[in-house]
């Protein structure tokens, strides 16, 4: 029997970065995802929450900075559950929303979602994550005496940066499955998930971000699923964009992806993590693949006609 079970990843341009925008956007992925309902495929959904964890990170910073006698400043662990519950909350309404439209009945559920993370992974000394407001040097400087990382964008424009580990477990992961395992429709480690440290029975908070592509092929590793779905903003995994050399690739395997890396292809920032992730996710285990595609053309994309295949 086929395995269509598949972990979908969503790019922030399924978002936006305002309420507004998100409300608009969330019902271009709601169409996305209906049509691989349709499909009959049992789907889990992560997401970006880049610009919706640093809005809330200000905002919960200038709160406390206004009344700094009853305030304090969130972690960064509480801003991203907070980030997972309401784009959660947008994101399932819309696919419900989309469904009912098509006379389908499916419950759409979102579960805040804590992941694992090494507190000896080599991030936490290098952080690469660019978070938060714009600070002066006074603010970098008090920021740097609280041991925070700080780095100057642009002089006299400092921001703060935190680690981006790799995840190493889910620890919501059983009912992620029994969700799945009963048909519904599951939206699981949002931005990541929350990045947490074991100790002992306790699960500490991180001061971290998971790139949420490494979270997305942990969670599709996870549940079992043969197909990890990459939707953005552009039609094909491409390299070399706007020269002469230009090349966009339709299918590719994991080892020539391997050698572009090695010449420095994929910006470390943008598209590495989609890549990395990929060629990590289908090597694992046989008949596995992992789709790069535009949010447009998500149904096209798993039938080989849009986007990038990529295979062991």
């Amino acid at each position: 029997m086929e395995n269509k079970r598949i972990v979908v990843a969503l790019g922030r341009n399924a978002f936006g970065e305002t309420f507004p925008e998100q409300q608009a956007n969330v019902k271009k992925a709601a169409v996305a995802i209906a049509d691989l309902v349709e499909d009959k495929y049992q789907i889990v959904i992560t997401h970006s929450n880049g610009p919706q964890i640093g809005m809330i990170q200000t905002a919960m910073t200038e709160f406390a900075r206004l009344d700094p006698d009853d305030r304090t400043v969130a972690p960064m662990s509480v801003c991203g559950a907070m980030s997972e519950g309401y784009i959660g909350y947008d994101l399932q309404n819309a696919i419900r929303e989309e469904l009912l439209n098509r006379g389908i009945y499916r419950t759409v559920s979102t579960i805040i979602t804590q992941v694992r993370v090494d507190p000896f992974d080599i991030a936490f000394s290098e952080p690469s994550k660019i978070i938060g407001r714009a600070m002066t040097q006074e603010d970098a400087m008090a920021e740097e005496e609280k041991g925070n990382y700080v780095i100057e964008e642009e002089p006299g424009k400092f921001r703060r940066i935190i680690a981006s580990p790799m995840p190493i477990d889910i620890y919501e992961i059983d009912a992620v499955r029994a969700l799945l395992d009963a048909d519904q429709i599951v939206i699981a480690g949002g931005g990541g998930g929350i990045p947490v440290l074991q100790q002992g029975s306790r699960l500490k908070g991180a001061s971290a971000i998971i790139e949420k592509d490494y979270t997305a092929a942990k969670l599709a590793d996870l549940v079992g699923a043969s197909t990890l779905l990459f939707l953005t903003a552009y039609d094909q995994l491409t390299i070399e964009k706007g020269t002469p050399n230009e090349k966009a690739f339709s299918a590719v395997s994991a080892s020539d992806l391997h050698e572009y890396i090695k010449a420095g292809h994929f910006p470390a920032k943008t598209t590495y993590p989609k890549v990395d992730a990929s060629i990590r996710f289908v090597t694992a285990e046989p008949g596995r693949k992992a789709v790069i595609s535009n949010l447009d053309k998500a149904k096209l994309s798993l039938n080989g006609k849009s986007g990038t295949t990529i295979t062991a």
